[in-house]
C-alpha cells in the first residue's frame, strides 16, 4: 500500500461503459496495425507448460510459478510467464523465415507480484516474435523496430482520440535511446529506478537498451533471464504517464541470444545445467532461428492511453480488500 499513488483530484474521463468500448477499440486497432507493420501472423498459444521442458520465462530468476499436478498426465505442468521461448521454437516449428513472424495474445500469472498502480498478478501482454538475419543483430535494427512499435501506438492514440475526444494526452513520438551503462554515468547516485524516473520525465518517451549484465558500478540495471535476450542488444520502452507522475514500461524487448552470448549468459549466471533443454540445444546447435521479439503490455497501454490513474481500471484481476477501498475513495474505480 505504500507504493499506491493516488493522483490528486482523480476522475476517470470515461464511464465503466465506455471504458470497456475503448478497450476494445485499443486493442483491435493496435494489434492490427502492430502485424502489419511488423509482418506478423496471428496464432494461438499456451497458457500451461511443462516444467520438465524448461520452456517457461524465468523472468529475473526469482519469481515462483503457479504449478501443479494432473488427473491423466504425468509430471508437473506450470501458468506461463510469457512466452520468449515457446515463440521461437513455434517460428522453427510452423516454417517461417527470415522477415516473418507471429503475435498471440500472451495471459499469465505472475503470483510474486507487487500490487500497485501499475502491477497486477495478472499479466495480459501481446507476445510477438521475427525471424532476423544474421546482419540484422545490430543496435540499428533493434532501433529501428523500437521506433515502429511507437508509431503503431501513436496510430492507435489517433483512432482513440477521434472515437473520444475528451481525452487529450499526446504520446511523444520521438524516442530518446540510451543504455542502460550511459544512464548510470549520467546518475552515478540514483537507483536504477530512480534513473528511469529521470530520463523518462525528462524525454517522455525513452528506450533503454543493454538490461541485464553487470554494470561498470557491479550493480545490474534490472535482472534479466539469461536464455531468451541478448543483454547487449535489448531493452524497456518507458513513457512518462502524467496522471500519476511516474515511467510506465509498456513493453520488455529485444534481439534473442545466438550460440556465442547464450552460453557466455548461461556462464555468467550459473546456468550452464539448462543446455540439457531442448530450446537450448537447438540454439547451440543453430536448429532454432535468430529472432528478436518481446512483450507489449495490453493493460499498460490501456491505461496510458485512456488516462486511467490505476491498471485494475483497465482490467479485471484480484487486489487486496484494503487497495479496493482506498482507491474507492480516491474516486478509482477497480474493475
Amino acid at each position: 500500500m505504500n507504493k499506491l499513488i493516488l493522483p490528486e483530484g482523480y476522475s476517470s474521463k470515461l464511464t465503466l461503459r465506455d471504458t470497456q468500448r475503448a478497450i476494445k477499440l485499443i486493442k483491435d486497432t493496435f494489434q492490427v496495425a502492430l502485424a502489419k507493420a511488423l509482418n506478423l501472423d496471428r496464432v494461438t498459444a499456451p497458457v500451461i507448460v511443462s516444467k520438465e521442458s524448461g520452456i517457461n520465462d524465468d523472468l529475473n530468476g526469482v519469481e515462483r510459478k503457479v504449478e501443479f499436478d494432473m488427473k491423466n498426465i504425468d509430471g508437473v505442468c506450470e501458468v506461463v510467464q510469457s512466452l520468449a521461448k515457446w515463440k521461437r521454437m513455434a517460428l522453427h516449428r510452423y516454417g517461417y523465415n527470415a522477415g516473418e513472424g507471429i503475435f498471440t495474445d500472451m495471459n499469465a500469472i505472475r503470483r510474486d507480484d507487487d500490487c500497485d498502480n501499475m502491477h497486477s498478478i495478472y499479466v495480459d501482454q501481446w507476445d510477438w516474435e521475427k525471424v532476423i538475419t544474421r546482419n540484422e543483430r545490430n543496435i540499428e535494427y533493434l532501433k529501428d523496430t523500437v521506433r515502429i512499435i511507437i508509431k503503431v501506438l501513436a496510430e492507435t492514440e489517433k483512432v482513440l482520440h477521434e472515437a473520444y475526444p475528451q481525452l487529450k494526452k499526446e504520446i511523444e513520438p520521438n524516442v530518446f535511446f540510451i543504455t542502460s551503462q550511459e544512464l548510470e554515468d549520467m546518475y552515478p547516485n540514483l537507483s536504477g529506478k530512480e534513473r528511469e524516473i529521470a530520463i523518462t520525465k525528462e524525454h517522455r518517451t525513452v528506450f533503454i537498451m543493454q538490461i541485464g549484465g553487470k554494470l561498470k558500478s557491479g550493480e545490474k540495471h534490472d535482472g534479466r533471464a539469461p536464455d531468451y535476450d541478448d543483454w547487449t542488444l535489448n531493452g524497456d520502452i518507458l513513457m512518462w504517464n502524467d496522471v500519476i507522475g511516474c515511467p510506465l514500461e509498456l513493453s520488455s524487448m529485444g534481439i534473442r541470444v545466438d550460440a556465442d552470448s547464450l552460453a557466455a549468459q548461461l556462464k555468467e549466471r550459473n546456468a550452464e545445467d539448462r543446455r540439457k533443454f531442448a530450446y537450448h540445444r537447438g540454439i547451440l546447435d543453430g536448429t532454432l532461428p535468430l529472432t528478436i521479439g518481446g512483450g507489449i503490455g495490453q493493460s499498460r497501454i490501456c491505461m496510458h492511453l485512456l488516462e486511467k490513474a490505476h491498471i485494475g481500471e483497465v482490467q479485471t484481476a484480484i487486489w487486496p480488500d484494503e487497495m479496493r477501498e482506498v482507491c474507492k475513495q480516491h474516486n478509482i474505480e477497480l474493475l
